[in-house]
């Protein structure tokens, strides 16, 4: 089969390299990719955001299978288009992508379908935002309605940052119109995981978990980014807590969309948080997650394409994949300044060396190929994943290859999977299977 993969970041390599080892794959193309995946596929450039361009290609290069990586195409309607054309592709819906590009649908889809989510309120101007953080009382969530690259979420201990963030999506408008509307909800207490799961539109199989790390600087101190890096799977999501997701958050999502005419099929994100009465959404992310993708994809132990194939065409099969128990740990590596400003066009070296670790893989995202050197080409440049018999050898392994990696600048936490340790059954390793 021809394979198309959409997306140029490290979640789109990953999910390039895990196709590239089965062999029913004759043909894999990646548009744009990056240098990571010019290694496994044909890199082919035309820009994730140009759904015409794409469906061109994939009627050129007769493409069998198109799988969405970012959310951007999805929110233009990509799926709709290729499917009115008869063409296979993994992804939901311009209406079913809703969960994740307006984050005030999601609130009322969940609300409709008894989905455990927070308290909320959806306002349509800074003033009833700030009567909802009245209502609701701090500490407080202020969420941009829309996509805002995953710097749109506010937690807000104090009056005052509540005010600023308010302020700056509604009156100076810092997220475009992605912020001309607010979520203002009540912050849940507890811990937070990840859930994946794949749909066809009927009934969905769980595909992992994990716990990501969005500050950018150590013990969770500074700005929020899009992760810093993540561990699989999660020690906090124990097979019963993941039949219980299953059952009151994924297949009430499922159904829910039936119902509305918006069948679902492709990755879905769930983000949990996991309070004192029971997990509840913290968000839907349409797509997998990046870095999430690059430490679950590895623990994948069977070839994807049949199960991606599937999910498209609408008739998963009725079993549990199959999912290795030995954890993994992805470290990211920014340029200096993320999520802030930063340069690009520093040279990467060591990349080789680290490569050649055992127990260690490397995924590109902003990067590109200069004169035959590869050099940064955005904020989060490579995701190091060392995986391992547990949590601790899965850490020093990432660790260990990040010390051949150098670039001017390069930024990095020192305590990804640390919080996987702190739980007795990341101390003994894991015997979690989804």
């Amino acid at each position: 089969m021809n394979v198309l993969v959409i997306g140029s970041g490290a979640r789109e390599h990953a999910i390039a390299w895990k196709l590239a080892s089965d062999p029913r794959v004759e043909r894999l193309l990646c548009a744009p990719g990056n240098p990571g995946t010019a290694q496994v596929a044909t890199n082919v450039p035309v820009s994730p955001t140009a759904p015409t361009d794409l469906l061109a290609l994939a009627r050129r290069e007769a493409i069998d299978l198109t799988v969405v990586g970012p959310e951007a195409p999805l929110a233009l309607g990509i799926s709709d288009l290729f499917h009115a054309e008869g063409l296979p592709l993994l992804g939901p819906s311009r209406a079913a992508a809703r969960l994740e590009t307006s984050k005030a649908f999601a609130k009322e889809f969940m609300k409709r379908h008894r989905v455990p989510t927070a308290r909320y309120r959806i306002c349509e101007s800074a003033e009833t935002a700030r009567w909802a953080v009245d209502e609701l009382g701090l500490p407080i969530v202020i969420k941009a309605d829309g996509l805002a690259a995953g710097k749109g979420v506010v937690v807000a201990h104090d009056r005052e940052t509540a005010e600023g963030a308010i302020e700056a999506s509604m009156v100076a408008r810092q997220f475009g119109e992605a912020g001309d509307r607010l979520v203002v909800e009540e912050c849940l207490v507890g811990q937070e995981a990840s859930f994946f799961v794949l749909a066809d539109g009927e009934r969905a199989i769980p595909i992992g978990t994990a716990q990501d790390h969005k500050r950018a600087f150590d013990d969770d101190q500074g700005p929020n980014t899009g992760g810093m890096g993540a561990f699989a799977p999660s020690p906090l999501v124990t097979a019963s807590l993941a039949d219980g997701v299953m059952r009151e958050i994924v297949d009430p999502t499922l159904a829910g969309m039936r119902e509305e005419g918006h069948p679902y099929r492709g990755f879905l994100y769930v983000g949990l948080m996991l309070t004192g009465t029971g997990p509840k959404v913290v968000e839907f992310n349409v797509r997998f997650g990046d870095p999430e993708a690059q430490v679950v994809l590895p623990m994948l132990e069977e070839h994807c394409l049949d199960l991606l194939v599937e999910a498209a065409r609408g008739w998963l099969p009725r079993r549990a994949c199959r999912l290795s128990t030995e954890p993994h740990v992805g470290v990211v590596l920014a340029s200096g300044g993320y999520p802030g400003a930063f340069e690009k066009g520093k040279p990467i070296s060591g990349l080789e060396a680290a490569v050649r670790m055992p127990g260690v893989h490397v995924f590109h995202a902003g990067t590109a190929l200069r004169d035959g050197t590869v050099v940064t080409d955005g904020g989060r440049v490579l995701t190091v994943v060392g995986h391992g018999p547990g949590f601790q050898a899965a850490i020093d392994r990432a660790y260990a290859a990040i010390r051949h990696i150098a670039f001017d600048g390069m930024h990095l936490r020192h305590d990804i999977g640390h919080k996987a340790l702190a739980h007795p059954s990341g101390r003994r390793g894991s015997n979690h299977r989804a």
